[in-house]
């Protein structure tokens, strides 16, 4: 009896399925698409054109192209096939349709198993192209093996035929009849699931395939069209993306958000107060006289403290609430990759490609290859009835009853979700993280926890919290503490999120404080008061969270496409990371800058977005897919036609208005060369003038203007390129050589390397104390043979491993972001153990810990026990102030307001 033939996507679900679906089938892969585009031409039939791309061709060598290329030639274009696509075999999947036009003869059903997508649809319809038309395809196949053969100057055996040229083959015997051809689609890899598919299998959706036809016409003829564009204007290689270019476009706005940027000067008054009850407690000036107040300058901060100096500080009031806060919905594609990225630094394609690999299959030993989530490529938050059931049947059994809403949590989804999906959730609730984690590397791990415990919490009931919210009125001013006491930690049992930013906020840190027990009228004394000043901040950088969220809201493509779409504008050097942000590159900002100008409509945020909504309507069969492309294109086509003309041209140069500094009379033009943007003279040959233009994160960008002087000869030194890119060289060559080093991806000069009295464990040769980007580590004198570093740790052993070492982590703050250092351990990531605050190689006089850490705080910088039930903590010690001529500190080294109060602390 024949076998029926399953056809997947990839070979690890092909094993997965197989073991489900027993001897009657074979499962083979097709390894993603099999059919695509042209490479070299447009394969787009367009308005005015008589051909694929518009454009006279040499003659082909190749029989099969040049067949190919006089049949494009002949069709007429009408209003039936306008923009059809011409799709080809994909070169490098020959073998693997070879493979699959023989399984399928031999099979008396095909059933298409593509993932449940557009993009697994419009696999499925290739394949069902290829396997539905077996003499035709295995002609194009054969004849594709020839051009191949041809070009290599072989005749099939490896030998060259007569006069160089291949010996033509015969397309194999292959019956002209097909077998039947089914659909099966499931959203997770489960017996029950796949018997479900099997027992109702459905035909190819060509609605879904035209949606997804639509995307990829629409976005080869941007990048077709607007690429060479880039090209004349700029530089060979670049590219432009229909949806790519408006995610740069928010990244490079966002940029000149910041630049743009004026800090705003402001004060706020803080408060430590004491009661009848412990703890002291901390407020904040909030109103005066009632209304919201606002502390503009020291001045105005300075006359709140005198106005302070001998009021009485009595509670106005006590509120006190019960607050609940409930669990988030289960993951969607979008909220997985944003938090992975907040809490485990994953960017958007390696959370995807770890994913994939649960959701197709992992050997789990003896039961062989089972997938763990479900299809990770979803907008819904709507999960099954049977995955609901076993969900609660955990919880009561697990966490208890008290965790256990009467009812299901429902969630609803965003606008325009496909409801056919669910979210992302494990398939078997049982198979814990810790069931199954011999069997996985640790991010794998990682990612699955997190999923797995985001879909328990779902179903859990709201973590309680007791709020309250002191008023204490001191003369006409009245000052706020707020603070929380969780009483039942709810979904906080199985899940415990992070903040969409990994930076908390003053507010928030205030609001987790316990606060002492006080009454209405009761007076309270003043421990100490103080003035704190602050800057109003530019919006911060996009992280790989925040602009998926961002791309998400606004619409601009698709959850399942975001990972493609950071990584093209990063591959293409479009954008850099700094600190984890994304910050657009002297060529990401002028590419943008070129494009939006030029194509105000098609790059626009809200034209994206609703180009999005068409393709849903396209897949719901409420819009043609024609009409849709066709509206884009008389919009698109104009646009075109000006951007020839009218874009600016760096090649060219463009003016600046500037004056040359050398010659007084020519002006600077804006250009580009291989090693990036500079400013050339407007005479040039005669005027040879030119300066580099910098494209430096934050404080890289004030290095690059310091002057930096030889050691030798005492001359200014200027940066230089040269064949292994940018140096610092004298300004007296060539009497004087002398030349530094500058750090890696910045324009600050390196540090001369300090010899130590250690040799390198790798190659024996002496150990230097070296500067790079990110501060001073240890490397071996004879880098780059020998590659070996290390850190430079603090002495104090980790905790968690007791083997490594603290290493000081992360950078200063710089323009759009914040502040971000941690410390960890040297052997990460072999041990991922961290803590924000500085460790002190001191032991706890208390418990004994082998150190403590310095931490800030409201109340100011103490020194504290972090190990668990110890609380040991003191104030820490002042740094001694600088003495002026005098002997004395200055007035500059005393905190503004100090000394107010009165307690005996003041």
């Amino acid at each position: 009896m024949a076998r029926s033939l399953v056809i997947v996507e990839s070979p690890a679900k092909a094993k997965t399925i197989n073991k489900y679906l027993g001897s009657g089938y074979t499962v083979k892969a097709s390894y993603g698409h099999v059919m695509d585009l042209p490479k070299k031409t447009i394969g787009i039939l367009l308005p005015g054109q008589q051909n694929g791309n518009g454009k006279r061709r040499r003659k082909s060598k190749s029989k099969a192209r040049a067949k190919s290329r006089e049949k494009e030639k002949k069709i007429a274009i009408t209003a039936e096939n306008i923009f059809e696509p011409t799709y080809e075999v994909i070169p490098g999947k020959l073998k693997v349709i070879s493979d699959l036009q023989k399984a399928a003869r031999k099979a008396e059903a095909v059933y298409l198993a593509g993932d449940p997508d557009r993009e697994g649809e419009a696999i499925c319809a290739h394949l069902k192209e290829i396997l539905s038309k077996p003499r035709k395809y295995a002609k194009v196949v054969a004849e594709a093996e020839e051009a191949a053969e041809e070009a290599n100057g072989t005749n099939g055996d490896g030998h060259e035929g007569s006069n160089g040229k291949a010996a033509t083959k015969a397309a194999p015997d292959v019956p002209a009849a097909a077998p039947k051809i089914y659909r099966v689609m499931f959203n997770e890899i489960t017996q029950k699931a796949i018997k479900a598919a099997f027992e109702k299998p459905t035909r190819v959706d060509e609605k879904l395939v035209d949606a997804q036809q639509a995307r990829r016409v629409l976005d080869r003829i941007v990048g077709y069209k607007v690429s060479p564009l880039l090209w004349d204007k700029v530089r060979r290689g670049l590219s432009a993306g229909r949806v790519q270019t408006v995610a740069l476009r928010l990244i490079a706005e966002r940029e000149q958000e910041i630049r743009a940027f004026v800090p705003k000067e402001y004060w706020t008054i803080h408060a430590l107060l004491g009661a009848s009850e412990p703890p002291s407690f901390e407020a904040k000036l909030a109103k005066y006289k009632g209304e919201d107040l606002e502390i503009p300058d020291e001045a105005e901060a300075q006359r709140i403290l005198a106005a302070l100096e001998r009021a009485t500080w009595q509670v106005s009031s006590v509120a006190q609430k019960e607050k609940r806060r409930f669990a988030p919905p289960p993951f969607t594609t979008s909220t997985l990759q944003q938090s992975a990225y907040n809490r485990m630094r994953f960017t958007s394609k390696r959370t995807m490609t770890l994913a994939q690999r649960l959701y197709e299959g992992v050997d789990l030993g003896t039961e062989g290859s089972v997938a763990l989530i479900t299809y990770m490529r979803t907008d819904s938050v709507r999960v099954s009835v049977d995955a609901l059931s076993e969900v609660r049947d955990h919880i009561g059994a697990k966490y208890g009853k008290g965790y256990l809403p009467e009812r299901p949590n429902f969630y609803k989804s965003k606008k325009d979700a496909q409801e056919a999906h669910e979210a992302i959730r494990p398939t078997d609730v049982a198979r814990t993280p810790e069931s199954v984690r011999s069997y996985l590397d640790e991010h794998m791990f990682k990612l699955y926890q997190m999923i797995w415990q985001r879909f328990v919490a779902s179903q859990m009931v709201p973590a309680i919290f007791d709020q309250t919210t002191i008023d204490i009125l001191a003369a006409d001013y009245t000052f706020r503490a707020s603070g929380s006491v969780e009483k039942f930690d709810g979904f906080f049992a199985a899940y415990r999120s992070v903040r969409e930013e990994e930076e908390k906020d003053d507010q928030a840190d205030a609001d987790s404080r316990a606060l002492p027990r006080v009454t209405e009228g009761e007076l309270v004394r003043l421990e100490t008061i103080r003035p704190e000043q602050h800057f109003t901040e530019p919006p911060p950088r996009y992280t790989e969270a925040t602009l998926v969220k961002e791309l998400e809201e606004k619409g601009i493509g698709r959850p399942s496409t975001y990972a493609a779409i950071i990584s093209t504008i990063v591959d293409r050097e479009y954008v850099n990371k700094d600190q984890g942000r994304f910050r657009p590159t002297l060529l990401g900002e002028r590419v943008s800058n070129l494009l939006v100008k030029a194509f105000e409509d098609i790059f626009d945020v809200n034209f994206t977005a609703r180009m999005e909504e068409e393709l849903d309507e396209i897949e719901e069969g409420k819009l043609p897919w024609r009409t849709s492309v066709k509206e884009f294109w008389d919009r698109f086509e104009e646009d075109l036609e000006k951007a020839a003309d009218d874009m600016a041209s760096y090649k060219a140069g463009i003016p600046t208005g500037e004056k040359c500094e050398k010659c007084g009379q020519g002006e600077l033009l804006e250009r580009i060369s291989r090693h990036g943007f500079f400013l050339g003279c407007s005479h040039y040959p005669d005027c040879d003038y030119t300066r580099d233009l910098s494209d430096l994160p934050g404080d890289d960008a004030d290095a690059a203007n310091t002057t930096h002087y030889c050691d030798n000869c005492g001359k200014e030194m200027v940066i230089k390129r040269g064949r292994f890119g940018t140096f610092l060289a004298c300004t007296g060559y060539p009497d004087c050589k002398t030349t530094r080093r500058l750090v890696t991806g910045t324009k600050t000069a390196r540090q001369p390397d300090v010899p130590l009295d250690e040799t390198c464990p790798t190659c024996g040769a002496q150990l230097l104390r070296r500067h790079g980007r990110y501060g001073e580590f240890i490397g071996c004198k004879n880098y780059p043979k020998c590659k070996y570093t290390r850190p430079i740790t603090l002495g104090i052993k980790c905790p968690k491993c007791g083997e490594g070492e603290f290493v000081r982590r992360g950078s200063s703050k710089g323009r759009g972001g914040r502040t971000r250092i941690f410390y960890g351990c040297s052997r990460y990531p072999d041990c991922d153990y961290t803590t924000p605050y500085e460790p002190i190689n001191e032991p706890c006089p208390q418990c004994g810990a082998p150190f403590i850490v310095e931490k800030r705080t409201k109340q100011g910088v103490v020194r504290t026990c972090i190990k668990d039930g110890c609380d040991w903590e003191v104030a820490a010690p002042e740094p001694a102030a600088a003495p002026d001529a005098s002997g004395t500190p200055s007035p500059e080294a005393q905190p503004v307001g100090a000394g107010i109060g009165n307690s005996s602390k003041s």
